[in-house]
């Protein structure tokens, strides 16, 4: 298991979430570490382009799309990283990843009433959009630790993962083939986080 370092993302809070559940991983900026990874987390904190721009230039993108698209390695983005999945936000003008097809929004006030305050900070309940490893065996009512200002908007429903509310129903996790991605912060999200990525390790 390898945590992706390029600069940005709390890498140490995952990292010690993980081994509480027992798992080691190695947080590096490393290209040989990611080009032998079984597993990979992408994180993410900040500005859509900030973190684009800083995966771009870390040396570690051609490993990462030869690890994902060709290898079929599983992949977690975890907030920025997941949203950096999808094909661009409207937060910048940066290309993202493009393994989901969609784009990146902000929370649309106008469709929220008046009390909704932008950024969405806070517990939330989930739903489950279908099937997913990810949430075999989840306590019941999940909830999830959420900080952000955009989410994503998917051309395939199918790709949506969960969905959740804060003023309007929203994407909150993704999943295709072996590219996931979370909104929320497992790290943060205590027993609920620890399973998600209990189930990333052990069933990926």
């Amino acid at each position: 298991m390898t945590i992706i370092d390029y600069g940005v993302g709390n890498l140490g809070s995952i990292k010690n979430m993980l081994k509480k559940i027992g798992v080691e991983s190695l947080i590096s900026s490393d290209v040989h570490d990611v080009e032998k990874a079984d597993k990979l987390i992408l994180p993410g904190v900040g500005a859509f382009d900030t973190c684009a721009e800083k995966l771009s230039t870390s040396g570690l993108l051609p490993a990462l799309i030869k690890r994902v698209q060709e290898d079929k390695v599983p992949v977690l983005g975890i907030c920025v990283g997941m949203q950096m999945l999808m094909e661009g936000s409207e937060e910048g003008v940066l290309p993202g990843l493009g393994w989901i097809k969609g784009r990146i929004v902000r929370f649309r006030q106008d469709m929220m009433p008046a009390d909704f305050k932008v950024p969405h900070m806070g517990w939330t309940e989930v739903k489950i959009c279908k099937p997913s490893k990810l949430f075999q065996g989840m306590y019941d009512e999940p909830r999830f630790y959420f900080v952000h200002s955009y989410h994503p908007q998917v051309i395939h429903a199918e790709d949506a993962l969960i969905e959740a509310d804060y003023g309007y129903k929203f994407v909150g996790a993704l999943e295709r083939d072996n590219v996931i991605g979370v909104q929320f912060h497992p790290e943060k999200s205590h027993k609920f986080g620890m399973k998600l990525l209990e189930n990333f390790v052990k069933l990926y």
